[in-house]
């Protein structure tokens, strides 16, 4: 879940700063490594939080809202799955011409991303499919409960620009939607992210994120996806989907490992967002969660 983001300025999307440089979920160049098929995925993360911007500016469609964009197109093989039971998802993303692309350049240590989570922002959950030679992205999938579903695509087409794309997906069942407080503190396995920090819109706001567990403070972060942070945020109401990482990379000599990662953010429309930040210590990634309002709005 990935590393040196650069986002577009969407005119209502969400947008986060990375050390002063616009990061996105689709993001961001230059990358190592050749664009190819599954199994040559070994290109490095890179110090690339700043540089060019990714997506061109598209203030009328923020990231994730739609399944084709930029002559692109997110085509699943199904949009019905089985809550509770895992099954395999496909899907493949065709240029304007209908044919399925089959090269992809390398985005944070992946050449796809896979964003998975219920409409109520419930489920969260991060994989990266396999591609096979024809183009067809499959990954194992399961949708814990009923409801419905986003799922995005978040990828770079060989040569271009990052995109992320959209479509919905849907569990049949019975569903009672999740409704979330405002918490600026998730306990996950053990330990405890606090989130320091307002969103203001129209401002750029530090974000702090501090790890600790049983009240150590965790200064051994590992690497994962080339850093050791990865934001996902999404825009409570339309699930406006923004994909971000702190300034730095590890092992350039001035990025700590912990406990915290820092992140300035721009939000240029207020309302309330739910946060996702995945980090790996001990040999296990582990995903924290926050649901923040902008400040002055509340509701």
């Amino acid at each position: 879940m990935n590393t040196a983001g650069k986002l577009s300025a969407y005119g209502v999307a969400l947008v986060l700063v990375a050390g002063g440089g616009w990061t996105t979920g689709t993001a961001v160049g230059p990358f190592a490594g050749q664009a190819g098929a599954h199994g040559t995925e070994d290109a490095g993360h890179g110090d690339t939080h700043s540089g060019t911007v990714a997506e061109a500016v598209q203030p009328d469609q923020p990231g994730g809202l739609a399944s084709s964009r930029g002559g692109y197109t997110l085509t699943p093989t199904s949009t019905t799955l089985n809550p509770g039971t895992t099954e395999e998802f496909s899907f493949r993303i065709l240029g304007g011409d209908g044919e399925a692309l089959t090269r992809f350049d390398v985005e944070h240590e992946k050449r796809m991303h896979l964003i998975v989570v219920r409409r109520d922002t419930a489920g969260f959950q991060h994989v990266h499919p396999e591609m096979s030679t024809g183009g067809t992205w499959t990954v194992p999938l399961e949708l814990a409960q009923a409801g419905s579903y986003r799922a995005f695509a978040d990828f770079v087409p060989a040569g271009d620009e990052g995109v992320t794309l959209g479509v919905d997906l849907a569990a049949p069942g019975d569903y009672r939607p999740a409704s979330y407080e405002p918490s600026r503190v998730s306990n996950v396995d053990g330990y405890q992210v606090r989130l320091n920090g307002d969103l203001v819109p129209g401002q750029t706001s530090k974000v702090n994120l501090t790890v600790t567990k049983d009240g150590r403070e965790i200064s051994d972060l590992q690497p994962y996806l080339g850093a050791y942070g990865h934001l996902v945020a999404l825009r409570q109401g339309d699930l406006a989907y923004l994909h971000v990482h702190p300034e730095g990379t590890p092992g350039d000599g001035r990025t700590t490992p912990g406990p915290q990662v820092t992140f300035f953010a721009e939000v240029p429309s207020a309302g309330t967002y739910r946060l996702f930040l995945d980090f790996r210590h001990e040999g296990e990634v582990r995903t924290a969660e926050f649901t923040v309002a902008t400040n002055g709005d509340h509701h």
